[in-house]
């Protein structure tokens, strides 16, 4: 077509060129939207997953979207800007410290920066942990800068005044400390944890388990020391008030209790904690020592759960004095005697496996093809 002859169609037809401009303008746009949508809903793999990234207070929106771009976590700014830039200030994003999953989306991103995140940290603590092991687990669990220094958290827990008006004879916090998991802000300091713990065990302690303690002629501080040794020998709940009633019907005889779990306890108190009950341990001079004296130890070995303090509040009616682990059924639970004979014979079999026990291990440990003899 010449020039005279386009000339001449775009006098002669201005409504379709006007058409089809509108339709190619058109079309252009619903591209353009569906790109916008697309892109806003489509999730991206990155690499930073696993790592806190800090949008700092003040931030504008623009600022924000430029470091998620650089990061990784958006694959540009203009979808998320273009989708976000119509709600004006009404979308509010916070400031905080993020880890975004991958894969995510743009509108995942923008999900997560209008509820807004703060690093934390879940902190388990195991039932049975005494404060030591809590101690240990915390400075863990928190790698800021400087470390936090475990003798120090130590020292907070040897003050009981959180706890004073339960236990007035309390020394130290140990059992006080609830076992759970928490989650934490990471610049949560130690004392604030500790209190946390406390505050928990006091959610839990419940009015009528004081007046329960009087009836057994026990108080509180008793009854969470018995509680403290139900936990660490069974862990069954189903189990722990026949233990307790072991307990006792030791306690009634004036019958050294013969927990081993206080010798463990003895030695992490002491520092020389090596992961086995030796010889040594069972003769310590500690009060603690439930092996050499008769009697409730001075205090709480563990951190306890409620259904050891239960059992040690409702402990079973049994004649039982004398209990050893299942080797037969071979998963934590024990044998219950009122025979002192019939208890030396599941004694030896125990012994027995238990050996057997370490005989095995011994022989795992020897490397291939090193002579055994």
């Amino acid at each position: 077509m010449t020039r005279e002859e386009l000339l001449s169609y775009l006098k002669t037809h201005p409504r379709r060129i006007v058409l089809a401009a509108a339709g190619t303008v058109l079309a252009t746009l619903l591209l353009f939207v569906f790109w916008t949508v697309y892109t806003y809903d489509t999730a991206i793999e990155h690499d930073k997953a696993e790592v806190f990234i800090e949008i700092k207070k003040g931030s504008t929106r623009d600022e924000i979207f430029r470091k998620l771009a650089d990061e990784g976590i958006l694959n540009g700014t203009w979808a998320v800007w273009l989708y976000t830039k119509p709600q004006g200030d009404a979308l509010k994003l916070k400031a905080g410290e993020y880890r975004f999953p991958s894969p995510i989306s743009p509108r995942q991103v923008v999900e997560e920066l209008v509820k807004g995140q703060e690093r934390a940290v879940k902190l388990t603590i195991p039932e049975g942990f005494t404060r030591f092991d809590i101690a240990k687990r915390i400075v863990a669990s928190f790698p800021v800068e400087p470390p936090l220094d475990e003798k120090e958290i130590l020292g907070l827990m040897d003050d009981p005044s959180l706890i004073a008006d339960i236990d007035p004879d309390a020394k130290n916090l140990e059992g006080y400390l609830y076992p759970t998991t928490y989650s934490l802000h990471i610049s949560t300091g130690p004392a604030e944890i500790i209190k946390k713990m406390v505050d928990q065990f006091r959610k839990m302690w419940r009015p009528e388990w004081s007046a329960r303690a009087r009836e057994l002629g026990r108080t509180p501080h008793e009854i969470l020391t018995i509680a403290s040794m139900v936990e660490t020998e069974s862990k069954f709940e189903a189990e722990r008030p026949i233990v307790a009633s072991v307990i006792y019907n030791r306690l009634k005889i004036e019958m050294p209790l013969g927990i081993d779990q206080t010798a463990v306890y003895i030695a992490k108190m002491e520092g020389r904690w090596d992961g086995t009950i030796n010889k040594s341990d069972l003769r310590s001079r500690s009060p603690y020592n439930t092996r050499r004296f008769p009697g409730i130890p001075p205090g709480p070995i563990a951190s306890v759960s409620e259904s050891s303090i239960v059992a040690a509040l409702n402990p079973a009616s049994t004649d039982y004095i004398w209990y050893v682990l299942d080797v037969e059924k071979n998963d934590g639970s024990h044998r219950f005697f009122v025979s002192y004979p019939d208890f030396e014979k599941s004694k030896r079999a125990y012994q027995r496996w238990l050996e057997e026990k370490r005989r095995s291990v011994r022989e795992e440990a020897v490397p291939a093809g090193a002579s055994q003899q």
